[in-house]
C-alpha cells in the first residue's frame, strides 16, 4: 500500500486485491511443521482475527486434515467460508516423504495434480480453494508447465480463485512461467532473507506485472535486520514490538506476511500492526537496511 493511501481504514489496510479479484489478508496464518496441534492452533488462529490461512498437501511437513478441522470449528462458531482466503499448495514428488504420498507418484505430473487436490479438497472439507500454489517449480520447465496446465485446468472449472508458486528464486524462472501460462500466477511465496537479496529484482518483476508476493521465514531468516538500530528506534517510537515494526513496514510494500506463532498473545499482536502506520521517509529507512545486507 502506497503512503498516499495512508487514509484507509484499518480493514481496508489489512487487505489487498489481487489481479484476479480476491481479496487477501496482508498478513496469512500458516501451518506448517504444528503436527498434532494443528488444529487447534489453527481455531486459535481464526478465532483470534486471522482470516488467511496457507498450508500444503505435504504430510511431511503438513497435516492438511488437521487445518480442515480447526476451519470447521472456527466456521461452526460463525465464521462463514466467505471470510477465510484458504490456499494450499501441490508438492511435487521430490518435496514428499516416499512412505506417504498423497498421490499416485506413477501417475503423470497433470493426475498428479489432479489427484492432490481432490485430496485437499477432502482434507479441509470445502468444495473449493481461494489459492492452489505450486510448491516449487521443477528443475525443469516442461515438467513445471506440466504441472501448471493441471492447476489450470482446475481454475478452468471452479474449483480455485487463482494460482501461484513458492520457493522460486530465480526470476528467469518466473518469467518463463508467466510468458508461458494461459492463467498468470496470482502470487509467489518465497524465504525472504539476504540470501537472495531480498527478492528484489524477483519483487521488481512481480510489481511490474500484478504478481503479489509473499513471504515466509520472514522473522526466523532475519535476526540481523530485527536487531538494527534504526529498527529498535521506530519499534520504540511506535510503542510495538520489533516482529510487530517489521510486519507493518513489509505490508506497507505490499509483502504479505505468513506467520506460523503458536502464541495467542502473538497472534494478536501480529494482527495489531493495521493500528499504526509508517511514513513514506520510515519505510526509506528500512529499505536502505534491506538493501544493505549481504548475499
Amino acid at each position: 500500500m502506497t503512503p498516499e493511501a495512508a487514509e484507509r481504514s484499518s480493514e481496508d489496510q489489512s487487505r489487498i486485491v489481487s489481479a484476479f479479484g480476491v481479496a487477501m489478508p496482508r498478513i496469512i496464518y500458516g501451518t506448517a511443521w504444528k503436527k498434532e496441534r494443528t488444529a487447534a492452533l489453527v481455531e486459535l488462529a481464526l478465532r483470534s482475527g486471522f482470516r488467511g490461512v496457507d498450508t500444503a498437501c505435504q504430510p511431511k511437513h503438513y497435516d492438511e486434515a488437521g487445518v480442515g478441522q480447526g476451519l470447521a470449528a472456527a466456521l461452526g462458531a460463525g465464521l462463514a467460508r466467505s471470510d477465510i482466503y484458504l490456499q494450499t499448495k501441490f508438492t511435487p514428488f521430490r518435496g514428499q516423504d516416499p512412505e506417504n504420498i498423497p498421490y499416485d507418484a506413477e501417475a503423470s505430473l497433470g493426475e498428479q495434480v489432479r489427484q492432490s487436490f481432490e485430496v485437499s479438497l477432502r482434507n479441509l472439507g470445502v468444495d473449493y480453494l481461494d489459492g492452489l500454489v505450486l510448491h516449487s517449480p521443477y528443475p525443469e520447465d516442461e515438467d513445471t508447465l506440466e504441472a501448471w496446465r493441471a492447476m489450470e485446468g482446475l481454475y478452468d472449472r471452479g474449483g480455485v480463485r487463482q494460482l501461484g508458486v513458492s520457493n522460486c528464486y530465480e526470476p528467469s524462472r518466473l518469467e518463463t512461467l508467466w510468458n508461458n501460462a494461459r492463467i498468470k500466477p496470482a502470487v509467489i511465496q518465497n524465504r525472504f532473507y539476504a540470501k537472495t537479496f531480498y527478492d528484489r529484482d524477483l519483487r521488481a518483476f512481480c510489481a511490474d506485472h500484478g504478481v503479489l508476493y509473499q513471504s515466509f521465514w520472514t522473522l526466523t531468516a532475519n535476526p540481523e535486520i530485527l536487531a538494527k538500530p534504526e529498527l529498535v528506534a521506530l519499534a520504540d517510537k511506535y510503542g510495538r514490538s520489533r516482529a510487530q515494526l517489521f510486519f507493518r513496514f513489509l505490508t506497507q510494500r505490499d509483502i504479505l506476511c505468513l506467520t506460523g506463532t503458536s502464541s495467542q498473545a502473538h497472534m494478536l499482536e501480529d494482527l495489531a500492526i493495521f493500528d499504526f502506520r509508517l511514513s513514506r521517509e520510515e519505510c526509506d529507512v528500512l529499505d536502505a537496511l534491506l538493501d544493505g545486507e549481504p548475499a
